[in-house]
């Protein structure tokens, strides 16, 4: 007998949960135009909130790898143009970084963690056996890669005795590998740079994707043999002139201090005033990185906000089809009241049917977004781009608003409906 009736209840909420979805769907195919269209629009907002976001998050996480194939935190200072004289704006006279330029850093300027001096020329010609190349070489310190992004392929990086000994060796990028050896093997064997014989000790990892191939074109010898064999060009008389700085702040937040303290000692070894930006061509990618994110962060609230309100034109578009609902069913509303059902079983009613309507655009919405961007994983679209990502906090966001959205479009009018009186709703035709 207590089973029997309490298994009355519980099949009674059953039957009225079936009851309403089925004449949920009885409305939406009675207005079948209208439903589609309102649905349209919370699913479309829903996708294209996603997926545009997902886009940004994609753009940002291919900007960040490419900031990250330059190593972490890294910043750059190159020669430049100072006034000739104090206040000059207009007669500038060319400066060039100096081997105590990087021996200052390194002793006065506290904030700066690690550096390095580079020695760059783009006119010297490699050959090999098979062919030839014309990349960029560089002469660094054994301690470059603790700064730069350069993992190894094969082989090794140059060390200390590298230096110390200023022995011919070079470690080949990537492009230059394919360029010089064709499929064969690289290290071990040797190549000629403007005639004199490097051997190859390592060779690196392919560097980014795409057809950007500038990086991979790059080839590295110890700093010491660079100087002896291929001093930088057309810079004064100067024996230590170097072509530019790596540095790295000891941690980000110190970034800024790092540049003004690499600024000071330069000025002072160069002769001008250090308070003036002009002077200095360098590159903060600390600073740039930073401003990207905060676009991207921009562009991720607009679309979040654009989102939101499509959102809620959907939501007032279901408020729509819902009083359709109530006028429609005025009749049967006041049929169902004169039996005995209360207000809060006719509100309850009306409020799901425009929640479950919501919730439903929403979810075709978000599989829609989710299934193109699975599609997408793993197509390259370009250098910088990675594949639009489904981000968790913005499904989330999605969710939450279409709950909210959902409680508004239901609210309202299953209140109008609970609210009419049964006789005044008998007598509507």
């Amino acid at each position: 007998m207590s089973s029997s009736a309490g298994g009355r209840p519980y099949n009674y909420g059953v039957r009225l949960i079936f009851d309403i979805f089925g004449q949920t769907l009885q409305t939406l195919w009675g207005h079948k135009l209208r439903s589609f269209l309102t649905m349209f629009g919370i699913a479309w907002g829903v996708f294209s909130l996603l997926l545009l976001v997902g886009l940004g998050e994609g753009f940002r996480s291919g900007n960040k790898k490419q900031f990250d194939t330059l190593g972490e935190n890294v910043m750059f200072i190159w020669s430049g143009r100072a006034p000739v004289m104090q206040g000059s704006f207009t007669a500038l006279r060319q400066y060039y970084l100096t081997d105590r330029d990087y021996q200052d850093i390194l002793r006065d300027c506290r904030s700066v963690g690690a550096a390095a001096p580079v020695i760059s020329r783009n006119d010297i010609r490699a050959v090999s056996d098979f062919y030839q190349s014309s990349g960029q070489i560089l002469g660094v310190p054994a301690r470059f890669n603790q700064i730069r992004y350069l993992p190894i392929n094969e082989g090794r990086w140059m060390n200390e005795m590298d230096a110390a000994q200023k022995r011919a060796v070079i470690v080949l990028g990537d492009e230059a590998r394919r360029t010089l050896f064709p499929g064969r093997a690289a290290v071990g064997s040797t190549i000629l740079l403007n005639g004199v014989q490097f051997e190859v000790v390592g060779t690196l990892q392919r560097i980014g994707h795409g057809d950007n191939n500038t990086f991979n074109l790059r080839s590295f010898v110890p700093f010491s043999t660079m100087r002896e064999y291929f001093r930088p060009l057309n810079v004064g008389e100067a024996p230590d002139v170097i072509s530019f700085i790596n540095y790295q702040p000891r941690t980000r937040a110190v970034h800024e201090a790092a540049r003004q303290e690499v600024h000071r000692v330069i000025a002072r070894n160069h002769g001008f005033d250090a308070s003036n930006p002009d002077s200095f061509d360098e590159w903060d990618t600390v600073q740039t990185v930073d401003q990207i994110g905060k676009i991207f962060d921009a562009m991720n609230d607009f679309l979040g906000s654009v989102g939101l309100v499509t959102l809620g034109l959907g939501a007032i578009g279901i408020i729509n089809i819902m009083l359709v609902a109530v006028a429609d069913r005025t009749q049967e509303i006041g049929l169902r009241k004169a039996l005995g059902a209360t207000n809060a079983s006719i509100m309850f009613q009306f409020f799901v049917e425009g929640a479950f309507l919501t919730l439903l655009s929403g979810g075709i919405g978000i599989v829609l977004a989710a299934g193109l961007m699975a599609a997408l994983s793993g197509v390259s679209l370009g250098e910088g781009f990675d594949p639009p990502k489904l981000v968790a906090s913005t499904a989330a966001l999605a969710v939450v608003s279409l709950a909210v959205a959902g409680v508004v479009a239901g609210l309202y009018p299953a209140r109008r409906a609970a609210m009419l009186q049964p006789v005044e709703a008998l007598r509507k035709e």
